[in-house]
């Protein structure tokens, strides 16, 4: 009795198809990976940030004259400011930054004025009350005198 046994496959036949085959899946993981840059290249360079802010043009410079301030233990302040307006801005009443710098800086203790932290709060303050008084039309203020006794 002869038995045959089929011929074995042939060992390059598989060696083939797998070459033919990781030849594509490399192609498509390059594909994938430049398309994912491509994407966050696009994300964090290029892509349009929401709405932009409208540019506010600085006008005039308003100064106004200084006032005397009485602060707690006897003390004073004399200070000055100047308004910094918007372009366009209509003329400005001083009167309304006047009283806002008075109500503010009224009864408060000279060291509470001579370190810089607390002169940046309180302007700080200031200037947040002067954009409502003011509708938008004041962009900042400016101390052109500021001395305590």
């Amino acid at each position: 009795m002869s038995t045959t046994t089929a011929p074995a496959p042939s060992a390059a036949a598989p060696t083939e198809e797998k070459a033919k085959g990781g030849g594509k899946k490399k192609i498509l993981v390059i594909v994938l990976v430049l398309a994912v840059v491509a994407g966050a290249a696009w994300f964090f360079l290029l892509r349009p940030s929401g709405e932009a802010e409208p540019e506010v043009v600085p006008g005039e410079v308003v100064a106004l004259e200084p006032v005397q301030i009485n602060l707690a233990e006897s003390h004073y302040l004399r200070i000055g400011v100047a308004l910094q307006l918007i372009e366009g801005a209509h003329e400005v009443d001083g009167s309304k930054a006047l009283d806002a710098v008075i109500e503010i800086f009224s009864g408060r203790r000279p060291e509470e004025l001579t370190k810089p932290a607390g002169r940046h709060k309180l302007k700080k303050e200031l200037m947040h009350t002067l954009e409502e008084s003011y509708h938008g039309e004041v962009m900042d203020i400016y101390f052109t005198e500021f001395v305590t006794q």
